[in-house]
């Protein structure tokens, strides 16, 4: 999901997002629902040169070869990679706006004789880089058959400007050792949120353009810059809100889209957010239950989350932990809030969760306070989220369209036995509507809101265990894609494709023949050996 989303697999737990903005998708105007007449390539494509490397104006827009996007940590998969800049206007609806550019990198094939159609890779978030997934997309295979495309989205890493802000994260931080849903915690919280716009106004930034509106006309005119006469998408997390949002305003040369953890922008709030977490707690519980041994060991473990989570609302569990990778200690507490977040978050490392929970239920909280505070202190979660497009999305797009009383709605329906307390704060999306307040972008127009109609052949991915998009998302969106295939992959958390082989192997055998993807390694896959204490 939106992640407040979540990057890859680590040594502990996925990490969460940072703060309250990090799930779904922002907006502007009505002026840009029509699709641009530059959407088709310009004059002047060469298709004898190599993708990525000839300069092209198409409209307001430029490619410019050169060299490539900077990334927080080293990407092998890049090197050798065709690279360059997108240039665009930063708010298409004010004439004379700035510039602002985005960072490219084009992965070849490994075929010998590639397919003209790429894969444009549309990271998570929002506010990831996608240059920086590259490890992620090309593991995959993604770049078997065809070129592989990876463009920062406006405001991210290696965009310029990025949209970052490290006193957020840092407070993110610093957050685990406050009670999670406190009065005082949200004052700070919302401080350091307001600090963070005001960095980045303060540096010329226009905050309402930073959108889904605005970032699905860039990829249109990446694929007419780069002389594109069509290519094929792949979103992943908040990714699929924008490729929905990319397939409905700008449909023209779009081959196929894959969807993997599908965040509906029809539906985007607290209250989805509330029912995924339902889904991917109740299909790990399940999945206990169904193993004699983790069932005997672990009866009932629903009703003991649920336990855990109303007794340390009550009475929160203070301690201290040592950081795997600095060995710094810190103080952290954990609440009911707390922990429904922490659970969000555990279901990638699914085969740890009931001894997890059993622990805490005995008193020994070491694991899930290490796991909860490890995620917030990484370096991986310092300095490399766009909290711009975080905001400018959630903010534009999702809290104008859901009132506070809906959201609370949703969680009450979800979890009627949690404290009103908890159920106030969606999992991911804490203190999301003060922050919104202080963020002060306009509401996207109604229209963001609407479903995406379309025979595009389309892949929808969800995990069995994803308690960030719900799995019925895929059913949900296929509604109205006529040529969409729905899968679910069992047993696993939100985004399939970083932790699934047969998702991987779908997903590529569907760019390559999208009426008839190869679905069989689905017959084979078992549930984890949950890990059985003491």
């Amino acid at each position: 999901m939106a992640r407040h989303t979540p990057t890859h697999r680590r040594r502990t737990v996925r990490r969460l997002p940072a703060g309250p903005a990090a799930v779904a998708a922002g907006v502007l105007v009505t002026g840009l629902l029509a699709a641009p007449a530059h959407a088709r390539p310009g004059p002047g494509a060469d298709d004898g040169a190599p993708l990525g490397t000839v300069a092209r104006t198409v409209g307001d827009a430029r490619y410019e070869p050169g060299p490539c996007p900077k990334t927080a940590d080293p990407v092998a998969e890049l090197e050798g990679a065709r690279c360059g800049t997108l240039t665009v206007p930063e708010n298409r609806t004010k004439p004379g706006s700035r510039k602002i550019t985005l960072g490219v990198a084009v992965v070849a094939a490994t075929a010998g004789k590639p397919t003209s159609d790429p894969v444009v890779w549309l990271a998570g978030g929002p506010g990831d880089d996608a240059v920086g997934e590259a490890k992620m997309a090309v593991g995959g295979g993604l770049n078997r058959d065809r070129d592989l495309i990876l463009m920062s989205q406006r405001g991210t890493y290696s965009a310029d400007p990025a949209l970052t802000c490290r006193n957020v994260d840092e407070f993110n931080a610093r957050a685990t050792g406050l009670v999670y849903d406190a009065p005082s915690t949200e004052r700070l919280h919302v401080e350091a949120t307001k600090a963070c716009r005001d960095q980045l106004a303060a540096t010329g930034a226009d905050l309402s353009a930073y959108n889904d509106i605005e970032s699905a006309a860039d990829l249109a005119d990446l694929r007419a810059a780069l002389g594109l006469a069509q290519w094929n998408v792949f979103g992943i997390s908040y990714g699929t809100q924008l490729a929905l949002v990319y397939m409905r305003l700008h449909p023209e040369g779009i081959r196929s889209v894959g969807l993997d953890g599908i965040l509906p922008p029809s539906t985007g709030g607290s209250a989805v957010t509330w029912n995924a977490a339902k889904q991917g707690f109740g299909g790990l519980f399940k999945a206990c239950a169904e193993q004699p041994a983790c069932n005997r060991r672990y009866p009932n473990l629903p009703a003991t989350f649920e336990r855990l989570v109303r007794d340390l609302e009550a009475k929160p569990v203070t301690t201290t932990v040592t950081l795997p990778d600095s060995k710094k200690q810190v103080k952290v507490v954990l609440d009911g809030g707390a922990l429904v977040n922490w659970m969000t978050a555990a279901t990638h490392v699914a085969p740890q969760v009931p001894r997890a929970l059993d622990e805490l239920a005995r008193g020994r909280p070491q694991r899930i306070a290490e796991q909860w505070a490890s995620g917030k202190y990484s370096p991986q979660a310092v300095g490399r989220l766009s909290h711009g497009l975080v905001y400018g999305v959630f903010c534009s797009e999702w809290t104008p369209y859901e009132t506070q009383a809906e959201a609370l709605r949703g969680g009450q329906a979800a979890f009627p036995s949690f404290p009103r307390s908890v159920q106030a704060q969606a999992p991911l999306l804490t203190f999301l509507r003060p922050d919104c307040d202080v963020w002060k972008v306009p509401a996207a127009p109604r229209s963001i809101r609407d479903v995406t109609k379309s025979d595009i052949p389309t892949l929808a991915l969800s995990g069995g265990f994803d308690a960030q998009t719900a799995a019925a998302n895929g059913p949900y969106v296929a509604r109205t894609l006529s040529r969409a295939t729905v899968l679910t992959i069992p047993y696993e958390p939100h985004v399939v494709f970083a932790t699934s082989k047969c998702a991987q192997e779908i997903t590529v055998s569907f760019f390559d023949t999208p009426k008839a993807p190869k679905t069989g390694c689905l017959g084979g896959l078992e549930a984890p050996a949950f890990e059985i204490g003491p």
